[in-house]
């Protein structure tokens, strides 16, 4: 009986970190809907040799923000920022289901890393005022 939660708690893990990576780009692309940038989303960039090296690859989806230059840099640095949000409605679930049961486990852990932002999501909250100076300047950088 051991074996097979186990077996179906990877299957879970499997599943919810794939949804997780697109909530947390969805993110990204939700509050810099709010804050008026434009921003295209990606998914799978660069991949073209197949549906199983695409799977195996990163990123499975990227938000590339459009910013004018005449944004205030705090909504690039929010917009990066934002995916820690997704945390929250994981530490509720982990708070009111039994987390001892593995596939609950599975999902609570695979939720909780997505909701990690990542080091380039770093580089943008840190660096955003850079990025906003180039667009001005018309150098056109993406921030990612």
């Amino acid at each position: 009986m051991i074996g097979t939660d186990l077996l179906i708690a990877g299957l879970a893990l499997l599943i919810t970190v794939p949804v997780g990576l697109v909530a947390h780009e969805w993110t990204h692309a939700l509050a810099l809907r709010r804050a008026g940038v434009e921003y295209e989303v990606v998914y799978f960039p660069d991949r073209h040799d197949g549906v199983l090296a695409a799977l195996a690859s990163c990123p499975w989806a990227a938000v590339h923000p459009r910013p004018t230059g005449h944004e205030p840099a705090w909504h690039l640095r929010v917009a990066a920022l934002v995916p820690v949000v997704l945390a929250l409605p994981t530490l509720a679930l982990s708070f009111g289901a039994p987390v001892d049961h593995p596939v609950v486990s599975a999902v609570v852990i695979g939720l909780l890393a997505c909701a990690i932002p990542s080091p380039q999501d770093f580089s943008v909250a840190f660096y955003a005022h850079r990025v906003l100076e180039r667009t001005r300047d018309g150098s056109g950088v993406d921030p990612r």
